[in-house]
């Protein structure tokens, strides 16, 4: 998921990270490359950065 911390950034990862209730270096290491995040921890993100699924 490395591409989304670029967009992550754009949107301003500490809104994310309250969003999310994660912690910004949680955030990080979430979205660093080779990361391995649960489902729900990802969901949670990309409803942060309001990505929607039709």
């Amino acid at each position: 998921m490395c591409g989304g911390q670029y967009i992550a950034k754009a949107i301003g990862m500490t809104r994310i990270a309250e969003e999310t209730g994660l912690s910004r270096p949680s955030l990080y290491k979430t979205l660093s490359e080779g990361a391995k995040p649960q489902f729900a921890t990802t969901m949670k993100v990309l409803k942060a950065i309001e990505v929607k699924f039709n």
